[in-house]
């Protein structure tokens, strides 16, 4: 992927952790970050199939999932319904600017996110495996938007948050996107060894510590938990649920799995507690008022941890 994709190492790191997992991911940057781009490059190497979806306010559930249509038999000239699939009916999903679309179409892609499965007319249909969902979000354009509720967001593994490159990765970007030569993108997976990484993440080993660790930092972000800090009451609203010690066990079982170890560590729950809490934290206005975001908060509950999210240890590669 790094002949197309500059600088976004941590970020492919984690859609393919999210992959493993079985898991989905929202991705938030500012426009022209080659977020798209990044994930059709994805779906490319892996020999999956890729769907785009450009949500916009009129779009409706069923232009997503799929509908029947009517439809003649030339054979007995009896008139039958035929189900013809929507765009969900792929492995790889980009779901490009998932909040400027109604809450009843968001509901159905979250539907599918949960159940791998879509019932329309009454019939229920599988959705191919694997299936992976990674949708977009623009933060500086919020007129017309419809946000995601705390409720709905808490079901995606990972929010990812894409900056600006750096000045080098910027040129080389450049020189790659104006040249004439072209890029020879080779798969180096499939479905079928990919639902195998599936399997195996989950006979990782996680010991007791592990789990203890996952479960306190969790509990930790929660206001009124017992024996809540002072600076958790008046800085988060509302805290995370048992979903997020689950993606924090998950995501420490790929990553170890990545690092060729048969074992988790607390290492690698706190590497990713950033992109498994921000967005499962709500901060308080006063936080807010402040300039706290949740990346701050889930920092300073690490610090307090004796682990550090914000410079968690590398993979070796």
């Amino acid at each position: 992927m790094s002949q197309v994709i500059v600088g976004l190492d941590d970020v492919i790191e984690q859609l393919m952790m999210a992959l493993i997992c079985r898991g989905h991911c929202i991705l938030e940057g500012v426009p022209g970050l080659a977020k798209t781009k990044l994930i059709s490059t994805l779906a490319s190497v892996l020999r999956l199939s890729f769907k785009r979806i450009q949500f916009t306010p009129d779009l409706m559930p069923a232009d997503i999932t799929g509908t029947d249509v009517l439809e003649e038999d030339h054979t007995t000239g009896k008139r039958v319904f035929r189900f013809i699939p929507g765009p969900l009916f792929g492995n790889v999903i980009l779901a490009d600017e998932i909040n400027r679309t109604p809450p009843k179409t968001q509901s159905a892609l979250l539907e599918a996110m949960e159940e791998h499965q879509l019932t329309v007319a009454g019939t229920t249909y599988q959705l191919p495996d694997p299936f992976l969902v990674l949708a977009t979000q623009n933060p500086i354009e919020q007129e017309g938007t419809y946000p995601l509720p705390e409720a709905q967001l808490d079901r995606f593994m990972f929010k990812i948050l894409l900056g600006y490159p750096t000045a080098p990765d910027e040129i080389e970007i450049a020189r790659r996107v104006t040249r004439a030569q072209p890029i020879n993108i080779q798969s180096v997976l499939d479905a079928t060894q990919t639902l195998g990484f599936q399997q195996v993440v989950r006979g990782v080993v996680v010991g007791d510590q592990a789990y203890e660790f996952a479960t306190d930092l969790v509990r930790r972000t929660r206001p009124k938990e017992a024996g809540a800090t002072e600076y958790v009451i008046d800085n988060i609203a509302w805290g995370a649920g048992p979903r997020a010690t689950i993606y924090l066990i998950m995501a420490a079982k790929a990553r170890a799995g990545d690092d060729g170890r048969h074992h988790v560590t607390t290492a690698d729950i706190a590497a990713s507690a950033l992109p498994v809490l921000r967005h499962r934290i709500m901060p308080t206005f006063n936080a807010e008022a402040s300039g706290l975001t949740s990346d701050d908060i889930v920092i300073h509950l690490m610090a307090g941890s004796g682990r550090s999210a914000a410079t968690p240890p590398a993979i070796p590669k």
